[in-house]
């Protein structure tokens, strides 16, 4: 049956319509992914674009990001830290429980690795789970137990009573040496640990990693030419975290 021409004519127009839309929601999304220098991945893009008024479906903005070329890729392979049992592994105290009632109360840590064509790094932070920020990181070309050390000296500079924290982390092989066992202990932390290989025992640690490399990494790795060059967003994106 042949189209009316006002059935036509309508069909133009919310074509018409709906390529007006993805127009002003592309430079929106733009705006919004270069004001945060590129550190908004699609979720936070499509809450920034509601609190700017827009009415929009998540996956909208997914698919408009794709096609601007804003969509993260997905990491080719992952550093593990677990080299078999060294010391004596501590309990799981944390338990999958990341709730607190205040700062200090808990944190968590664990090592993640990115690459680059010229290198690896490795980033350590400790973030705390009440107050979600990181209190100290390190990054570094090389995992090793200097780089724990660089951190934990961050922190404890930072504060100065931090009896009875819980320190969560997975059963990395840094976490099992004399070294951080005993600094913990030094200082009145109780030391908990993730069963081995899974992730959903720090999943709090897991979101950070997760959200700063959709956020400025994936997709940019590029960008930075050097060390330094990472080192420099890494610290930003942290303040601003």
């Amino acid at each position: 049956m042949p189209m009316s021409k006002s059935t036509y004519y309508f069909e133009l127009t919310k074509v018409d319509l709906v390529d007006k839309r993805n127009t002003e929601l592309k430079d929106e999304i733009q705006k919004i992914f270069t004001e945060h220098k590129g550190r908004y991945g699609v979720r936070r893009v499509y809450q920034e674009l509601l609190n700017r008024g827009f009415v929009v479906n998540h996956k909208r903005v997914q698919r408009l990001m794709h096609s601007m070329g804003l969509a993260g890729k997905r990491p080719k392979e992952k550093y593990h830290s677990y080299k078999g049992k060294v010391g004596k592994v501590a309990e799981n105290i944390v338990n999958r429980d990341f709730s607190t009632t205040a700062p200090l109360q808990k944190w968590t840590t664990d090592v993640s690795q990115f690459n680059f064509s010229w290198g690896k790094c490795y980033l350590s932070p400790i973030l705390d789970m009440n107050t979600n920020e990181i209190v100290a990181y390190d990054l570094a070309l090389r995992p090793n137990l200097e780089q724990i050390s660089r951190m934990l000296e961050k922190a404890f500079k930072k504060f100065t009573n931090l009896s009875g924290l819980i320190f969560h982390s997975d059963q990395g092989w840094q976490y099992q040496h004399n070294y951080f066992r005993q600094a913990l202990k030094e200082h009145g932390i109780i030391q908990s640990m993730s069963r081995k290989g899974n992730c959903y025992d720090n999943s709090v640690m897991e979101t950070f990693f997760g959200r700063l490399k959709t956020e400025i990494y994936y997709g940019f790795e590029t960008e930075y030419s050097s060390f330094n060059a990472f080192a420099v967003a890494i610290e930003e994106y942290i303040n601003y975290y």
